[in-house]
């Protein structure tokens, strides 16, 4: 889920500019009775544990499949983005001004181990991998790596091993700081990596991020989400409803019709191998074959939809605009 973020990080730097105010980021989360109706845009596993993260620096705790939830004090009110658990205990925040929080006690409490405002460019998504290594992405290709749990973090340059220097998403571009903004990573079973970005940017790792290939783009749009299947299939998606399947590890890719012009920000593999992916004006979209075909199920609210979680009890736990919602899960 990167769109709704990126938008409000530069809302967010020009009203601290505006204003001249001590900057939300260096300020603790503030307890809030109604934290789990706010703006939440990402969602993870703890073990059994789920985390839900967003604006004002919340982090939202549930014990039980996602009907209620604890907010956990964090230091900072920094709009967060990106969520990922390595085991029940060790997990990673990214958000805005390169905030990054880590925790090993799965969520109680949190640590700050990187914040640099100075850049101006928000992290949007983290992927917790094996034996402590993690990666972080955001605007302007910022793309940056951790072997100690996130408590240490060296920055990269993302370069393609297939592209010519100089070409890849850390490249220089139009926008500031230059680069392509990394909007999603994920990983499949046996830890290819994925990256999805702007203007249809797409890489793939087979060495858990020492290095990417860039992939052949499916169309000329940003892509929010990428979401590896357990059949070795992945799916990326982004503006307007565009969603595209590649059955080839992203050698190639087909179009899935989806039949909404709402953009995609976020989804999951559930345990019976659907598949499903949410999006704006509270799209749903469910797969009974592998992604290969969606229905849609749009929410009769029409609150924007930002990540999904399977939970116990035929549940799926939402997150987006109006915070945490849970859905039913459809059977047809």
């Amino acid at each position: 889920m990167r769109l709704a973020a990126f938008g409000l990080a530069l809302l967010g730097g020009l009203a601290t500019g505006v204003a001249g105010a001590v900057d939300v980021a260096e300020l603790p989360s503030e307890p809030a009775r109604l934290s789990s109706r706010s703006l939440l845009l990402d969602l993870a596993s703890a073990g059994n544990r789920l985390v839900a993260v967003g604006e004002r620096g919340h982090v939202l705790l549930s014990d039980d499949a996602g009907r209620h939830w604890t907010q956990a004090q964090t230091p900072t009110q920094a709009l967060l983005t990106g969520v990922c658990f390595a085991d029940a205990d060790h997990g990673i925040v990214v958000g805005h001004d390169e905030i990054i929080l880590t925790t090993g006690d799965g969520g109680h409490s949190w640590t700050r181990t990187h914040f640099a405002p100075q850049a101006q460019q928000p992290l949007l998504d983290v992927w917790c991998g094996p034996d402590g290594r993690a990666v972080a992405v955001g605007a302007y290709g910022v793309y940056m790596v951790s072997t100690d749990h996130g408590a240490t973090w060296a920055e990269h340059k993302l370069e393609p091993t297939n592209e010519k220097p100089g070409k890849g998403a850390g490249a220089a571009a139009d926008e500031i700081g230059g680069g392509y903004h990394l909007n999603a990573i994920a990983a499949d079973a046996s830890l290819r990596l994925y990256i999805a970005g702007e203007a249809g940017h797409l890489y793939r790792s087979e060495n858990q991020g020492e290095s990417w290939v860039s992939l052949p783009s499916p169309y000329e749009g940003s892509l929010f989400g990428v979401l590896p299947l357990a059949d070795g299939a992945v799916l990326a998606y982004g503006l307007r409803g565009n969603l595209f399947r590649s059955a080839d590890g992203g050698a190639s890719w087909q179009r899935v019709t989806t039949d909404t012009m709402a953009t995609l920000d976020g989804g999951a593999s559930l345990a019976d191998g659907r598949v499903v992916i949410v999006g704006l004006s509270g799209v749903l979209l469910l797969s009974h074959d592998g992604g290969a075909s969606f229905s849609l199920l749009q929410q009769d609210d029409r609150k924007g939809l930002a990540a999904v979680r399977e939970a116990p009890g035929n549940l799926l736990v939402t997150a987006g605009e109006a915070g945490i919602k849970l859905i039913t899960e459809p059977r047809s």
